[in-house]
């Protein structure tokens, strides 16, 4: 019984660091946006640096998240892991001419 809750619990942890990783991601272009666009208008100023911090932040966020799931521990369940159904092969027969 441990192995399939390890499995599920392994899978939850693998959905919630990609979601996690997705925000972040969205979180930084967005900060990179707002850096660009305060930059151009005031540069220098308190708002950009605020923008350069916390694109900062959310980059460095991004990549321990994106470590992180590099780095997880795929659990032993002894059996091989599920996965789509292989695609078929394209027809090979060509439209008569």
């Amino acid at each position: 019984m441990a192995p399939k809750t390890e499995r599920i619990q392994f899978l939850r942890a693998v959905r919630q660091l990609h979601r996690v990783r997705s925000f972040y991601a969205s979180g930084a272009l967005l900060w990179a946006a707002a850096l660009a666009w305060t930059g151009w208008q005031t540069p220098g100023s308190r708002q950009m640096w605020v923008c350069a911090l916390l694109l900062a932040v959310f980059t460095g966020l991004l990549v321990t998240a994106g470590l992180s799931l590099r780095r997880l521990p795929v659990p032993a369940t002894g059996r091989p892991a599920h996965h789509a159904a292989p695609r078929r092969a394209a027809s090979t027969r060509q439209a008569p001419a």
